[in-house]
């Protein structure tokens, strides 16, 4: 593939072959997920209350609450949720990091075949998950889900340019050398080019949903080298390798963070919000 960022495939567009297989790779480790992956910017929950509505007393339902990253925030803005996880192991995690919090359940079920409630909710909230649920149902039974006007709420996170902009360019070398499905040349794409209209265009076809309101934040997170290693091992792809081929991965990254970046790298994130009213 050639250096053109703007046609990057997005970190969250699984191939469609192979998204049920990479999606149930997460619950395997459970409490390095809940380590390794960093929260969300408090401003994204600032836009959740303008735009969404998530606020005190909110009916919120989660699509794949994960470990609770966005889930214990949202708790402790008095939102009432029902968090709908795939992964006991990482529905189990979320439930001890939510003990004590008032109106909050978490639900070990494939959201696709879990029975909807009869009351709507206010908000039906996918944080950095929307993109493992089948295509084919997702949006129809978001808007299933909600109240008239009620709000979907789909975060995703892209990698782009930034940070360490020159680690990220050399350890492409590792990657070509130990997943052959690495194509050769690609870099993170600058923040102006990731584009979300993918997004959009779904909600759009469905015909349940008014136009998508978008909000976009970047965030730069450091990493000391094992650090870096623990968020790797979090991810679908690298989880998917062969052993050999993904231990070989992990140390080739880490010497040339220690080699040559002195143990630390920042890793530059896009956080996009999109928001869409049922109608």
């Amino acid at each position: 593939m050639p250096d053109d960022t703007s046609r990057a495939r997005r970190d969250d567009q699984p191939e469609e072959s192979r998204r049920a297989r990479l999606g149930r790779t997460f619950d395997e480790d459970a409490e390095l997920y809940d380590l390794a992956r960093p929260g969300y910017p408090a401003e994204l929950y600032e836009d959740l209350a303008e735009l969404a509505g998530a606020g005190p007393g909110c009916r919120l339902l989660e699509i794949g609450c994960g470990t609770g990253q966005a889930t214990v925030p949202l708790a402790g803005r008095g939102c009432r949720i029902t968090a709908v996880e795939a992964g006991p192991s990482m529905a189990a995690v979320a439930r001890r990091n939510l003990d004590g919090a008032a109106g909050v359940e978490i639900v070990t079920a494939d959201f696709e075949k879990w029975p909807l409630p009869a009351e709507p909710f206010d908000v039906v909230l996918a944080a950095t998950a929307f993109h493992w649920i089948d295509p084919a149902v997702r949006t129809a039974k978001a808007a299933e889900a909600l109240r008239t006007d009620g709000a979907l709420a789909v975060v995703r996170t892209q990698h782009v340019s930034g940070g360490t902009e020159e680690f990220f360019a050399e350890v492409q070398r590792c990657y070509e050398r130990f997943d052959p499905e690495t194509p050769p040349g690609v870099r993170p794409p600058r923040a102006a080019d990731v584009d979300g209209s993918d997004h959009a265009l779904e909600v759009e076809r469905s015909g349940a949903f008014g136009p998508t309101e978008f909000r976009r934040h970047e965030r730069d997170l450091t990493y000391t080298t094992s650090e870096y290693l623990e968020l790797l091992q979090t991810y679908s792809g690298h989880r998917a390798l062969p052993e050999t081929a993904r231990n070989g991965l992990l140390e080739c990254v880490a010497s040339l963070i220690d080699g040559r970046y002195g143990g630390r790298v920042v890793k530059r994130c896009l956080i996009e919000l999109a928001v869409s009213r049922r109608r």
